[in-house]
């Protein structure tokens, strides 16, 4: 593993890995203070971030690392400066980059300009490290992940993108539950259900809520309009308006199944008011785990 761009760059025993790593590292059974000793880290950050940046921060320093915070006034990607020049600078100072992008094109340019390695920590395509924490949280408490069943009920977005192609790639059930034209990007859709077919994993999308949460052991939702979707945001709740999770939703599922969202979540839209703090919600968990998983994938990049 050199790079990790997006979740297809990874194997099947490599998430496994990541997962069993991340699960020593929370329970203090590896020694991680210095696994980047001497080492220091780029954070290039297009767009804001509350658990993405404060989690690798704080991961690089308990891991005996630096780290150096670039937001998009200070740098301009592709603006004030091509970012192939901005990457061949930051590659001869730093060990590696930590992109948070608005076009995953911006992480392509910044691998085949880098010698160094590079995390995509967002992009409009994929958020790969959401998806190994939330496998990650998934495994702690359902206590195994395969044939278990995700339902993502939402936009095809980032996050819905890289859970599928993980949940293909480890052999568990994905539902994508939503109106037709927020599907899964075709082709990306079409990786999956290959992968799926080696790993006998099920893929489906459901346009019924209320059908597709039968059986599940995961609800997950996101937020309906993302960053960069703020001028649709208005035909986004309308389009929407019958996906709301909600606990009479979750009462569909099976009677131990777990509510997931990747936050920042919105009250009264993709969810019912009060549901992170639902008795069966697992959202700050989810939270937590991410910095334990990118303390797996920093720690096995740059050892």
């Amino acid at each position: 593993m050199k790079n990790l761009l997006s979740i297809s760059d990874l194997t099947n025993n490599q998430i496994k890995n990541l997962i069993l790593l991340a699960k020593d590292l929370k329970a203090g059974k590896k020694i991680s203070e210095h696994s980047l000793k001497n080492k220091s880290l780029a954070l290039l950050f297009e767009k804001p971030s509350l658990r993405t940046r404060a989690s690798f921060e704080l991961g690089i320093k308990q891991l005996g690392g630096n780290c150096v915070y670039l937001d998009n006034n200070n740098i301009g990607m592709g603006n004030r400066e091509p970012v192939k020049d901005i990457a061949n600078v930051l590659d001869r100072w730093f060990d590696g980059i930590i992109a948070r992008v608005f076009d995953h094109e911006t992480l392509t340019l910044l691998e085949e300009s880098c010698s160094i390695p590079i995390i995509n920590a967002l992009s409009d395509i994929e958020h790969p490290c959401q998806a190994l924490s939330d496998m990650l949280t998934i495994d702690e408490k359902l206590g195994h992940i395969e044939n278990t069943k995700i339902v993502f009920i939402g936009d095809g977005n980032n996050v819905a993108i890289s859970l599928a192609l993980c949940a293909a790639a480890l052999g568990v059930n994905f539902t994508m539950c939503s109106p037709e034209k927020y599907k899964i990007d075709g082709a990306i859709w079409k990786t999956a259900l290959a992968q799926a077919q080696k790993t006998g994993s099920n893929l489906e999308w459901n346009q019924n809520p209320h059908a597709a949460v039968e059986k599940a052991d995961v609800i997950y939702t996101d937020v309906w309009v993302s960053m960069g979707d703020e001028d649709q945001s208005k035909q986004r709740i309308q389009d929407f308006g019958g996906y709301q999770v909600t606990p009479e939703i979750i009462n569909l599922a099976k009677n131990e199944a777990i509510f997931m969202h990747d936050m920042p979540a919105h009250d009264g839209e993709e969810i019912s008011s009060g549901l992170l703090y639902h008795p069966q919600s697992v959202v700050f968990d989810q939270a937590e785990n991410r910095l334990h998983m990118q303390k797996a994938i920093l720690s096995s990049l740059l050892k």
